[in-house]
């Protein structure tokens, strides 16, 4: 199957000739940093490398600067296909005006991408290791993912260069979220007077949310990422919400001392995950403790035991399955 990248004019490099050597450029690192964790996730729950998913995201989408990508969401060249009913764009590609998927925002195209890749043409891709991205690469080219005949030496140049095959051995990851931009937040200021019944203005909190730390929004609640040494009282400080309530809404003791990476919610957290994990099953990788799991969903650590009729004592082991929704 084809693909036409269709690059804007702020793409720092333009593929032109198959033969062309991909070269580090600060766009695609960017694209790395944004969706990683996206990666990672689809990776834990459908088996597919994440070094392999972005650097398909990363050629098919032009680092995210493609006409697909900008427009439409489709970073991964997924037309139509018979039986596609969600969101539609048209291209010329390899006829004109085909037609290509379209979607609500990135991390729907990760996921259709995911799911595409379960289709019966790809069935012994999954048989391969999740640290083969060699192996899958061209295993990609041979089942016919695109017709460029240096297609599967293209991902492994760029996984390499990047160094993405480090995403494939990891075992947690931050939730797939949206960043939380600047338009946003007025939004989510009133969001958050509205859920702690403050009298403090915009403009106050406004300076205490983006002071330090980027807000992501997830499962109907919004979180930070933790930086090594932080506390729940620094955190506090600089989102304006009083410290042993962020702890209680993390479920941790006040005093703890957060580690790099870690997630703080800022509101309490909810009862399940979100609906598109509605009968999916949680599969324990090593060095996940129970706790990690219900941070990575956004659900309550009491609930996650509830759903799985565990013990509040209960240590998960590797493979067990849970629920989470």
């Amino acid at each position: 199957m084809q693909r036409i990248l269709f690059f804007t004019l702020t793409m720092l490099i333009v593929i032109t000739d198959v033969s062309a050597a991909i070269k580090w450029n600060s766009a695609y690192q960017n694209y790395i940093d944004k969706y990683k964790n996206i990666a990672i996730e689809q990776m834990q729950q459908y088996h597919i490398p994440a070094s392999i998913t972005l650097a398909q995201g990363l050629l098919e989408s032009g680092a995210g600067l493609s006409r697909l990508a900008t427009k439409a969401n489709n970073h991964f060249g997924i037309k139509c296909h018979n039986g596609w009913t969600g969101g539609t764009i048209y291209v010329d590609d390899d006829k004109k005006n085909d037609c290509f998927r379209a979607y609500g925002s990135a991390r729907e195209s990760f996921v259709d991408h995911s799911k595409f890749l379960q289709g019966n043409r790809y069935k012994s891709l999954f048989s391969l290791s999740q640290t083969d991205y060699k192996g899958w690469a061209r295993g990609l080219k041979s089942c016919g993912y695109a017709t460029n005949p240096q297609y599967a030496e293209k991902l492994i140049e760029i996984i390499e260069l990047y160094k993405l095959h480090q995403y494939d051995t990891k075992t947690s990851y931050s939730p797939s979220s949206t960043s939380v931009g600047k338009e946003e937040l007025g939004g989510i200021l009133d969001w958050i007077k509205k859920a702690r019944k403050t009298k403090k203005t915009k403009k106050e909190k406004m300076g205490k949310i983006v002071k330090n730390h980027t807000i992501y929004s997830y499962n109907n609640n919004l979180y930070i990422i933790a930086q090594q040494g932080e506390t729940y009282r620094s955190v506090a400080q600089d989102v304006g919400i009083g410290y042993r309530s962020l702890a209680r809404y993390n479920e941790r003791d006040k005093n703890t001392v957060l580690a790099q990476g870690d997630i703080v919610y800022l509101k309490k957290k909810a009862t399940k995950a979100e609906v598109k994990y509605k009968g999916y099953l949680h599969t324990v990788v090593a060095g996940q403790s129970m706790y990690d799991i219900s941070q990575m969903y956004g659900i309550r650590l009491s609930s996650l035991y509830k759903k799985n009729n565990l013990p509040n004592d209960y240590m998960p082991r590797v493979g067990d399955r849970l629920r989470v929704y």
